[in-house]
């Protein structure tokens, strides 16, 4: 029967694993490919070349890879792997969770590839460390959860950093943006505006930033902090921090906050934050407000609207009230460009503007993407100026105003 031939070729990779692994770790060198191929081709087992070369790969997979994860990982599309159980293994290739067809023999298996990837990170996974969050060479962010903190057994989730970057035009030609949305980005950057990029997990937002970045002037200095490096802008002058977590003592932890007070002494023209969510949203908004211009970052947010209690509220996790947020805010950003995750793709849905209110602080309008189209908001007219504005870099860049004509209006009062 069919089953049990599948049955039984997975008993005899096992099998086939447990020996190579034997073999290969008894060695005194590095586990490579091809130590991997010599001790397949020593087992003795009558594969055929194109059964040795695969199991091989396998194998391979299983000791230095992703394991069975391996072959999602290797399509380019693929931004985010999860395991939610044995026979419960997700991706995204970015229009949402997909179930895929790979799986796991036991949870075991789950079990020991997360303590293996977590290892490789310099940090262990077990019964006193059930949580863990470790990057890995080739891009890998990993998150795992063991039982019982998980119902459901051990929880893998594992976030594939790209190293294509897309330019402009080329996320504009996969839909995320209208021609007119792209010239409005270019125009942010040029005229260096501060900004953050707000949206949900996985809606694209490290994707566009590093797009974005990569339009700075070649002249100047980016300095990019981050919980696990994931933005890899094309250009010639980066320096990256990364924080770190604490030794099993709770010691030599360096968190954002930590980071961005030393990046202010490397002179940055750009200072980014990957990810703004928590206290060192104080020292950002202070280096924004102490002329480190056309800096910024991302922040989760629902909408665009929510930027504002979002900051409100991770102030107040650096001790700020809401009147001090407010004020630091006001002087320190410009825009919020929100991207959203829909059935077509990740798509620009609004740039708005950050604007005092006798009601408090919102974010107004300037454009608005919907599926008939690009419209223009309330804030239009304000960004337009601040997108006009000359700067010595950038003294050619024509004024926007001229794009007013060509976007229609949103209803009178409208707001995103």
């Amino acid at each position: 029967m069919p089953g049990t031939r599948r049955r039984q070729s997975r008993r005899i990779d096992s099998l086939l694993l447990e020996t190579v692994r034997e073999s290969v770790l008894a060695g005194s060198g590095p586990v490579t490919p091809s130590s991997v191929a010599a001790a397949v081709q020593a087992s003795g087992r009558l594969l055929g070349t194109a059964g040795a070369l695969e199991a091989a790969e396998s194998i391979n997979a299983e000791l230095n890879g992703l394991g069975p994860l391996q072959q999602l990982a290797e399509d380019i599309r693929v931004t985010d792997i999860f395991v939610n159980g044995p026979d419960s293994v997700w991706l995204d290739r970015g229009f949402g969770f997909e179930r895929s067809s790979v799986h796991f023999d036991s949870e075991h298996q789950v079990r020991s590839l997360a303590a293996r990837l977590v290892s490789a990170g310099g940090r262990r996974l077990d019964d006193g460390s059930p949580c863990v969050d470790v990057r890995l060479k080739g891009g890998y962010r990993v998150h795992a959860v063991l039982a019982p903190i998980s119902t459901a057994g051990t929880l893998l989730s594992i976030r594939i950093r790209r190293e294509e970057v897309f330019t402009l035009a080329e996320l504009r030609e996969n839909g995320m943006f209208a021609e007119l949305v792209e010239t409005v980005l270019r125009a942010i950057m040029a005229q260096r505006l501060s900004f953050l990029i707000s949206g949900a997990t996985g809606s694209g937002k490290t994707t566009l930033l590093s797009t974005m970045l990569g339009l700075s002037h070649p002249a100047e200095r980016l300095v990019l902090i981050e919980d696990a490096a994931e933005l890899n802008p094309v250009h010639p002058h980066v320096v990256t921090l990364e924080s770190r977590h604490g030794n099993l003592e709770g010691g030599g932890a360096l968190d954002l906050g930590d980071l961005v007070r030393q990046a202010l002494r490397m002179r940055p023209d750009r200072l980014i934050v990957g990810e703004c969510r928590g206290a060192e949203v104080r020292e950002l908004l202070t280096a924004l407000n102490t002329g480190h211009t056309g800096g910024g970052g991302t922040i989760h947010a629902n909408t665009a609207e929510a930027v504002p209690a979002r900051l409100i509220a991770l102030g107040a996790l650096a001790g700020l009230n809401a009147e001090t947020v407010r004020l630091q805010v006001s002087s320190a950003l410009d825009v919020v460009i929100h991207v959203e995750r829909t059935t077509d793709g990740r798509k620009v849905a609004s740039i708005g503007v950050l604007t005092d209110t006798s009601d408090g602080q919102i974010v107004v309008s300037a454009l608005r993407w919907s599926p008939s189209g690009v419209t223009q908001g309330p804030a239009w007219p304000e960004l337009a100026t601040r997108l006009s504005m000359k700067t010595p870099l950038n003294a050619d860049w024509a004024p926007v105003q001229e794009l007013a004509g060509a976007i229609p209006q949103t209803g009178a009062g409208r707001e995103s």
